[in-house]
């Protein structure tokens, strides 16, 4: 369990998190996103112990990590969007350091069962150096779980990668779902709609939205419909953009039969299929279309962080 409650960060008159909460529940994947600056990394650092909190608390597997940095520690693996690797090391080296570090024997069961589970069996032998930036990430996910911890805080673990090797990233990090808790932050929306089971939208340090890729998606979509009726087209229009809840309605094109295609914005809490139906009623005016729109996560993001 990470239990977040009205966990805040300034830096200076700076506010680069505003009161965020929430809980994740044993074995998600979160995704998080946000534009650059949204408050992300400082998220990421604040529930490693990396940075403390002004205000607020962070709890992780039943822990305060102000109270109890290091045993939070003990139990959370943290991968930074900096990938530390030292290039003069093997990779088996450098497995054995993080090993060490970690007060873990480099016999112990925990350094074979990582370099399986990574598929670094082919380059164990290899200077980090030498490496691709593929590898380099397995690499990184190697150290960051050879202590088995409970929930694993990764930083743009893609960022830089083909998309073969964001690919093989992807689905390492789908194995590790299987016995841990997955936070990764990201910039890759695809990535997140095809890898997470949950997502938070993060803008200016606050959290904008909360639920799966898909439900996020339906939510947008319910503010985009797209109405033709057949009537005075300048008469259809102010009528539309009379309704109650409607933001923005644009004309897409008109037609000889007299009828013409609007796209209609409305306020995320409003549903003004009703009212667009009434309106053909009342004016006998037929309508040839009525369609919600559907919503990407990318729409989604997009609603969310670009308003002033």
């Amino acid at each position: 369990m990470i239990d977040i409650n009205n966990l805040t960060k300034t830096y200076g008159s700076t506010l680069a998190l505003d009161h965020v909460s929430f809980k994740i529940e044993p074995g998600q994947i979160v995704g998080l996103l946000g534009p650059n600056g949204a408050g992300k990394t400082t998220l990421l650092k604040l529930l490693t112990g990396y940075l403390p909190p002004t205000e607020g608390s962070a709890r992780l597997a039943d822990l305060d990590v102000t109270d109890h940095p290091l045993a939070v520690r003990e139990r959370v693996g943290y991968l930074p969007e900096t990938n530390p690797l030292y290039d003069e090391l093997s990779v088996y080296e450098s497995l054995v350091w993080t090993a060490r570090l970690r007060g873990k024997s480099q016999e112990t069961v925990a350094l074979r069962r990582v370099i399986e589970t990574c598929g670094l069996g082919s380059v164990v032998g290899k200077d980090i150096a030498e490496l691709s930036k593929g590898f380099r990430q397995r690499v990184g996910l190697a150290q960051s779980i050879l202590h088995d911890p409970d929930i694993l805080i990764l930083d743009e673990p893609t960022s830089g990668l083909d998309p073969n090797q964001q690919l093989e990233v992807r689905q390492l990090i789908q194995t590790l779902k299987q016995k841990k808790t997955v936070i990764l932050s990201t910039h890759i929306l695809s990535e997140a709609q095809s890898s997470c089971d949950r997502v938070l939208i993060i803008h200016r340090g606050k959290i904008v939205a909360d639920g799966s890729p898909d439900v996020l998606g339906q939510t947008a979509a319910r503010t985009r419909l797209s109405v033709e009726l057949k009537g005075p087209v300048d008469a259809v229009e102010e009528r539309l953009n009379a309704l109650a809840g409607v933001q923005r309605v644009a004309r897409q094109r008109g037609s000889a039969a007299g009828s013409a295609l609007f796209d209609v914005e409305t306020d995320p809490e409003t549903d003004i299929r009703e009212a667009v139906f009434d309106v053909a009623v009342q004016n006998r005016w037929p309508m040839l279309q009525l369609t919600v729109e559907g919503a990407s996560l990318e729409d989604v993001f997009r609603q969310l962080t670009t308003t002033s």
